[in-house]
């Protein structure tokens, strides 16, 4: 490993590169289907009260212990806890649960790029999600595009690799959203999906909900892993983390939402079932270009915001993986891709062949490699992460509160007051263990 850690050049690459860690395909493709599939507003509602109630204080935990150790998740406890502590054997979950969410991830984008391809060359009128995903060599061919993009762009430095490409995906991505959103409003089915969306029927509140919306605001800002902590070893002591977190929870936040005003108007339009599930992006949005006047182009624009949200979180995750495995073996950043990659690339061979060659149920009927991956990440290892940070960074057998909050205040901007301490130290765990308790119990294994 480089004796000199690298750093990024701004604040706005901070922020821009964290949103673009959280923002991906949790905020545009599954958080509209959960929402379709839990209720609508009422799902919507409790997903903001979680990422303000749990997501805030897990990401500021995560953004301190990050910039405290200057290290990667798998060495950051080693640099803050006490000796003779075992809070660093988290740091390898961590990095397992990275890898485990890239199995998925990396699929997920090349069916993105897939779409895109077949709406720029005029050649979707076919096209369709139960045909791609039964493809092998579409699924395998794109995965390994997907996979080659994002190490190609991370083997070269920090700065100018991964924070240059990454404030021009952003920026593409935010502009590409208003357009689409604005098109999607004046459809005329807007005024129906925009009520079914933001307007919530709290009759339909149940554990199930709740669970699903927790998991989701974990999922949608890449937390618990340790993927918004690296991103904190690399900035400096300039700005408070609280305010930071801030920030990108917002930047989170609105993309999510602006991905269902894209798609729930036109569901409404085009009579086509909201809670398809997973694939609701794919079908929903391809009729939808396939029956209107420009489809080709609208359809090409939508698969192409698809993929800068979809490279963006892949971007972060990877460079993550990246940090873990050099500073295990001191290898180079140009070496670490090549390997990380080639892991990454046969690990996701799984999901990409999980619906036609490597057909496995884990679950309920119906249930593929994709829901395995899925249930490690989002159902066990984003929540128990959140429990953990939020152990470790309030309790005395920890790295402690005082210690904790003087990090996290350090520099300008927002502060964490001492009145939030029964907040981080009590409610996020007790919260977040309680639900994920109840997740399991109710989850539906077959």
């Amino acid at each position: 490993m480089d004796n000199k850690r690298e750093h990024l050049g701004s604040r706005l690459g901070f922020i821009m590169l964290s949103a673009g860690c959280a923002i991906g395909c949790g905020n545009v493709w599954k958080f509209p289907w959960m929402t379709g599939e839990n209720g609508g507003g009422v799902f919507v509602f409790i997903y903001i009260i979680c990422l303000i109630i749990l997501g805030l204080p897990t990401m500021t935990m995560e953004f301190a212990m990050g910039r405290r150790s200057q290290a990667s998740p798998v060495r950051m406890y080693q640099k803050i806890e006490k000796p003779g502590q075992k809070w660093h054997i988290h740091g390898y979950f961590a990095l397992a649960g990275n890898v485990a969410l890239m199995t998925f991830y990396t699929v997920v984008t090349g069916w993105m790029i897939y779409y895109f391809i077949r709406f720029l060359t005029g050649e979707s009128s076919d096209i369709g999600f139960g045909k791609m995903i039964s493809d092998p060599a579409v699924n395998v061919i794109f995965m390994l595009i997907s996979v080659a993009v994002g190490f190609g762009i991370l083997s070269f430095n920090l700065q100018g690799g991964l924070e240059r490409v990454t404030k021009y995906l952003m920026s593409a991505l935010l502009v590409l959203m208003f357009v689409l959103m604005i098109h999607s409003l004046l459809l005329p089915g807007a005024k129906e999906g925009i009520s079914f969306y933001l307007i919530p029927d709290f009759s339909k509140i149940n554990g199930k909900v709740i669970v699903g919306a927790m998991n989701q605001a974990f999922f949608s800002l890449s937390i618990g892993i340790g993927a918004m902590a690296i991103f904190g070893s690399y900035i400096g002591k300039e700005r408070s983390l609280l305010g930071e977190s801030v920030n990108v929870i917002i930047l989170d936040t609105a993309v999510a939402i602006v991905s269902g005003l894209i798609i729930f108007p036109s569901c409404f339009t085009f009579d086509i079932e909201v809670n398809a599930g997973p694939s609701l992006l794919f079908d929903t949005m391809a009729t939808v270009f396939n029956n209107m006047s420009g489809g080709r182009v609208w359809g090409s624009l939508f698969f192409l915001f698809m993929i800068f949200a979809a490279l963006s979180t892949e971007l972060g995750v990877f460079e993550n993986i990246l940090a873990c495995v050099r500073e295990m073996t001191g290898w180079k950043r140009p070496k670490s891709c090549i390997i990380c990659g080639i892991a990454i690339a046969a690990l996701s061979t799984t999901t990409a062949l999980g619906y036609s060659v490597l057909t496995f149920q884990p679950f309920a009927e119906g249930t593929a490699w994709l829901n395995f991956w899925d249930f490690i990440v989002s159902t066990n290892l984003l929540p128990l992460g959140a429990f953990i940070f939020s152990i470790f960074c309030c309790y005395k057998k920890g790295w402690g509160w005082d210690a904790f909050m003087e990090e996290a205040n350090t520099g300008k901007g927002l502060k964490i007051k001492n009145w939030m301490k029964p907040v981080f130290k009590y409610f996020v765990p007790l919260c977040v263990l309680g639900l994920y308790i109840y997740g399991l119990v109710t989850f539906e294994w077959r």
